[in-house]
């Protein structure tokens, strides 16, 4: 039995250097990264500008806990509400670091529950949210959840982009409303813009809480800060985590300032949230997103993308920016394990027609010229 507990389906073959928008094996093997380590490697593999960032933290000041006051965490979180707020003014004020995306939505509904005084939620269809116990309990996943049941938190789930469901619930014993913009592990499936607008007016209404999602969306990746500027909304609170510091652990949920001001000290905790070492890569990750204009990439690329592969055996591209999918009638798995042979690497998802790319957003010509000339070659 091997040591380490088995998570998901390993590749096949071991994984020991990164650069840019490639890792390589073992053997030296190259592969252009599609897959980003699930949407987490944000500017790339190895970096330069964040593995100074990260060197020269560790040697000023490895870890402290959120016990002290840490210039760096002070300025991550101020210039991490900067970010959010750059393209459009979406009310976000203050943060609270923690480690992953299911920590995230974890205080998230807890601070909803908290400031309604409810314990209801409501969230959707497809939805996926993580694996703490309110975040399973707002996921549409019963092969993960149902172990759980006694223990999960009571939640309607109503019908993805449908407007009229929404019109017909009743809110007012709801404590949050949660949904991601774009629905990633349910096959890249992106929210209406008048559907979201419904979803936050009701939730206001009935004085919800509306929590997006955008550990996936979020850092750029849409060609926006986070889909809220892009979609036009002013959620209570978004939480974010996978690309927010290149691949060190870390979560955030930023909030509204009447939020935040409903929280008192010792509602919220945590050790490792916050660390030194991740708000160093927090702030170098933004610096280059934004020197390197990679917001704009990411809509060029997805441009690139959807031009190279019509024509092909994909019949649809649904999703934005760099967050899309493979539509591949009856063959996505054959076409996945095609691509890998032909060092390309893209993820599934729980719609078996449905491929996802979330690769870095810098990702290069050369690796979308690669992309689609292996999908051309597929048989």
């Amino acid at each position: 039995m091997s040591a380490l507990v088995t998570t998901y389906l390993p590749l096949p073959f071991p994984l020991v250097k990164g650069r840019g928008d490639c890792v390589f094996d073992d053997q030296g093997r190259r592969y252009f990264d599609f897959y980003g380590g699930h949407c987490v490697c944000s500017v790339g593999h190895a970096h330069s500008k964040i593995a100074e960032a990260i060197g020269r933290q560790a040697r000023e000041l490895l870890f402290y806990s959120s016990a002290a006051d840490v210039p760096v965490r002070r300025q991550a979180a101020e210039r991490l509400v900067a970010f959010a707020n750059s393209r459009g003014d979406i009310g976000l004020r203050s943060v609270f670091f923690c480690n992953s995306g299911s920590e995230a939505n974890e205080n998230a509904l807890k601070i909803a529950v908290k400031i309604t005084g409810r314990t209801r939620f409501v969230a959707f269809e497809g939805g996926w949210h993580g694996r703490g116990t309110l975040p399973l309990s707002v996921t549409d996943d019963p092969k993960i959840s149902k172990p759980y049941s006694a223990l999960l938190a009571k939640c309607t789930r109503l019908p993805w982009n449908d407007e009229e469901a929404v019109n017909g619930f009743a809110f007012e014993e709801t404590a949050a409303v949660i949904l991601e913009p774009v629905q990633s592990m349910a096959g890249i499936r992106p929210a209406s813009q008048s559907f979201l607008r419904k979803v936050s007016a009701r939730a206001a209404e009935a004085g919800a809480v509306l929590i997006l999602d955008e550990v996936q969306t979020g850092i750029g990746r849409l060609g926006a800060p986070f889909a809220a500027a892009k979609y036009g909304i002013r959620p209570d609170i978004i939480s974010s985590a996978k690309g927010i510091a290149s691949g060190l652990p870390m979560g955030a949920v930023l909030m509204t300032e009447r939020i935040a001001a409903e929280l008192e000290p010792g509602d919220l905790g945590t050790t490792f949230g916050g660390s030194p070492l991740a708000c160093a890569a927090l702030l170098a990750t933004l610096d280059v997103i934004e020197k390197e204009k990679l917001m704009e990439h990411a809509l060029t690329a997805e441009n690139h993308i959807r031009d190279r592969l019509r024509g092909t055996c994909v019949s649809e591209i649904p999703g934005a920016g760099l967050l899309l999918g493979l539509r591949v009638p009856n063959r996505a798995a054959a076409l996945k394990k095609h691509l890998q042979d032909s060092g390309v690497l893209v993820g599934a998802s729980s719609d078996p027609e449905v491929l996802r790319l979330m690769p870095p957003l810098n990702i290069s010509d050369e690796a979308i010229t690669a992309l689609a000339s292996a999908i051309r070659s597929f048989q």
